[in-house]
């Protein structure tokens, strides 16, 4: 089993998982890029009509009294997504209490230029707290799609509850993202978090469609440049089950690899090869500017995603950034998952992480975080008898890992959150995890050899993907069929984990009281029908002071 669980290039067999070395991509020059497939990027509509707003409108990262809009512009026909080309073009936005914008609060204007692929950004303030807007753009007479947005309670405001969507891990060619769609028509989030993987860089065919891409990338080659970043983030944003997502209420985001490639760490990925695609710097640079061109987040600590928002008394999210400054991954079994000179969160952000929990007076401190930090291993033994024959043999002193890039590869990081959250007594922490294409309900224990006799730090609701395959789309049997047979093994084997599902896709609505933390499961009927039916699955909460994981039988 690999690092990912995830679908092979090569393999249908189960027991060869890791996506092989990809058919070695060649830059393109930006002159080749303006071809066909960067065209492609447009919908139907575009072709002499200008200007547009073509890729929808967006925003994100609530606060109190302001929002971030996004959106992007097609001055001319030929300024299409990763060219270079076109004006510089004065883009005006409104701000008002009502969709028919009689009540307008806050208007403005930028410029959106060729240097930023003509997308613009405009942080508002001034608004007022835990209330909803209505937003729109303008260019030479052209209005945007109008669409809603929430700001964040006041700080010191207590909330009776808050509603979010969860999402993460949307490949486009794997399927349709009516996720998105059931999602957006709830009309009931105070925002939703994409916790990660939100565009896919492969090249068309090359993971996770098991043979049938249900459609295609643009462009059709492994996204290198920064045009190459650009061309795929708009192509994902031309998809009208995302704009109507982005419209129904602001989004908080973090990155996890494949914004970048595969398996990403601070000096590269397992999915570049230096020399043939060039330098990972270049590589990195050229993502980390496209995601912040075309995504409504703030860039944080240093250019990361790293940061952290409030929502009254109620709770606080502390968002991750666990690409830019973590040690290369190491292969499974490899005792140096416990090496406390490797990391994963870096010591910055650690340390950062570490005294915004202490420090947090809210009711719950919720955490996005990318990848798995409950433990996933086999051969958990009691710590007294483990741990001394794991040193004896070089072996991981936590059981035998079997995903090394998530926290059970570093497994120092993990020992000191945790023990932090035990030492200061700091209640009511829950994760909130995208990337293993599954479905988790975990406690997340101190010592999970000798849980549940040891206690709990805190717990964790990991969300399934969008369309990303997962085990039942890898082995190619009928949905469920692998969660049966695994389901009960991988609880057997790690006795804090309530629930998984392996085989399923779909999204997570998180509903908070100061009462408890509760996440419904939702699953789609089937990720390559773009009118795809959505039904709840499950529901597992946490009650406040328990740091424990609990069924529930009804959504909220």
């Amino acid at each position: 089993m690999t690092r990912r669980l995830r679908s092979s290039k090569t393999s249908e067999d189960l027991n060869s998982l890791t996506p092989r070395r990809r058919t070695v991509v060649k830059a393109a020059a930006a002159t080749a890029v303006l071809a066909g497939p960067l065209a492609a990027t447009l919908p139907a509509r575009a072709v002499g009509q200008a200007p547009a707003f073509l890729h929808g409108v967006a925003s994100g990262d609530p606060l109190p009294d302001g929002v971030l809009l996004w959106t992007r512009v097609t001055p001319v026909p030929e300024a299409v997504p990763g060219s270079g080309l076109g004006p510089d073009t004065e883009v005006s936005w409104v701000v008002a209490r009502d969709k028919a914008f009689t009540n307008i609060v806050a208007k403005g204007s930028t410029t959106a230029t060729a240097a930023s692929d003509h997308t613009v950004k405009a942080d508002i303030r001034g608004l007022e707290p835990a209330t909803d807007y209505w937003f729109r753009f303008s260019a030479d007479g052209t209005d945007s799609p109008a669409a809603r947005t929430r700001t964040a309670p006041a700080a010191g405001a207590a909330v009776p509850n808050l509603r979010f969507g969860v999402v993460s891990c949307a490949n486009w060619e794997a399927g349709w993202f009516s996720a998105y769609r059931h999602l957006a028509a709830r009309g009931d989030l105070d925002a939703w978090l994409h916790l990660g993987d939100y565009i896919y860089e492969y090249g068309t065919g090359e993971y996770g469609t098991r043979g049938k891409v249900v459609r295609p990338h643009a462009p059709a080659h492994e996204i290198v440049t920064l045009a190459d970043y650009r061309v795929r983030h708009a192509r994902y944003k031309t998809d009208p089950d995302l704009q109507a997502l982005h419209a129904a209420a602001p989004v908080v985001a973090i990155w996890d690899d494949h914004e970048f490639a595969n398996d990403t760490w601070s000096g590269g990925a397992e999915n570049h090869t230096e020399g043939a695609e060039g330098a990972w710097s270049a590589r990195q640079a050229a993502a980390r500017q496209a995601y912040f061109e075309w995504m409504p987040v703030r860039p944080a600590i240093a250019g990361t995603t790293y940061r952290r928002l409030r929502f009254g008394k109620l709770a606080d999210l502390s968002l991750l950034d666990l690409r830019s400054f973590r040690s290369q991954q190491v292969k499974v079994g490899d005792g140096e998952v416990d090496d406390p000179d490797r990391t994963l969160t870096g010591r910055a952000q650690l340390d950062w992480l570490k005294s915004g929990l202490k420090a947090s007076d809210t009711t719950w401190r919720l955490v996005g975080n990318s990848v798995m930090i409950s433990p996933f291993a086999i051969g958990s033994l009691s710590a007294d008898l483990l741990k001394p024959l794991a040193k004896l043999l070089g072996l991981p002193q936590e059981g035998l890992a079997l995903n090394t890039d998530q926290w059970d590869g570093y497994t120092d990081d993990r020992r000191e959150i945790l023990a932090h959250l035990r030492t200061n007594a700091i209640r009511n922490t829950v994760f909130l995890t995208g990337d293993i294409h599954m479905a988790w309900a975990n406690d997340v224990p101190v010592d999970a050899g000798t849980y549940p006799l040891s206690p709990s730090a805190a717990t964790e609701f990991v969300v399934t993907s969008v369309t990303s395959d997962n085990l039942d789309d890898i082995v190619k049997v009928p949905e469920g069929t692998v969660s049966a047979v695994a389901s009960p093994v991988i609880r057997a084997a790690n006795r804090h984990v309530h629930w998984v599902d392996t085989d399923r896709h779909g999204f997570g609505v998180l509903d908070i009281t100061a009462e408890r933390a509760q996440m419904d499961y939702y699953v789609v009927s089937d990720r390559t029908k773009r009118d795809a039916s959505a039904k709840w699955a499950r529901s597992y909460r946490t009650r406040s002071g328990t740091q424990k994981v609990e069924r529930t039988y009804d959504p909220v």
